[in-house]
């Protein structure tokens, strides 16, 4: 078996060695394209947000998805400076121009993440949901242990007493 792992080292370092000699390539490589064409060319703007056509509850429901998503708006419907940031920072996680505008392409992809995100959220909640109710409160197993507990000390405290009682 020794004499199977030494082969096999043996044989890493010459292969490895081969590759060292190999050196840099002088090809130029080419650079890819983002997956999306619409997204590199087609910035957000006023305009692009226009056509989208946000009624002041889709802008709520805008608020509301980027706040599932962790960039936390008011939910008001009116898409002031502070709501144009927090569209900024989503754009610069998303890799998206950062111009606090809305297209098309985004705005889907907003909707996604945040029904992805809900999901998820549900299933966690689901998941915590049948322990949490147990461990809560004095009638869970935190509650028994101390408890528990308690009535030890307790028990003690009340033996102890009752021998200097008289």
């Amino acid at each position: 078996m020794r004499a199977l792992i030494l082969a096999l080292s043996i044989l890493a370092i010459i292969d490895s060695a081969h590759f060292a000699k190999a050196g840099l390539s002088s090809t130029p490589r080419e650079t890819s394209a983002p997956a999306d064409a619409a997204i590199a060319t087609n910035e957000a703007t006023q305009e692009t947000e226009e056509q989208i056509g946000l009624t002041k509850a889709k802008r709520r429901q805008v608020q509301g998805r980027l706040t599932r998503l962790g960039f936390d708006t008011k939910v008001n419907g009116k898409f002031d400076e502070s709501t144009r940031a927090v569209i900024a920072r989503w754009q610069e996680e998303y890799g998206y121009p950062a111009t606090g505008f809305l297209n098309a392409a985004q705005h889907k992809v907003l909707t996604d993440a945040a029904k992805e995100a809900g999901k998820s959220d549900r299933k966690d909640r689901r998941r915590a949901g049948g322990r949490a109710r147990y461990s809560r409160g004095a009638g869970g197993p935190i509650g028994a242990i101390g408890g528990a507990v308690h009535g030890v000390v307790g028990g003690v405290g009340n033996a102890v007493g009752g021998l200097f009682r008289r």
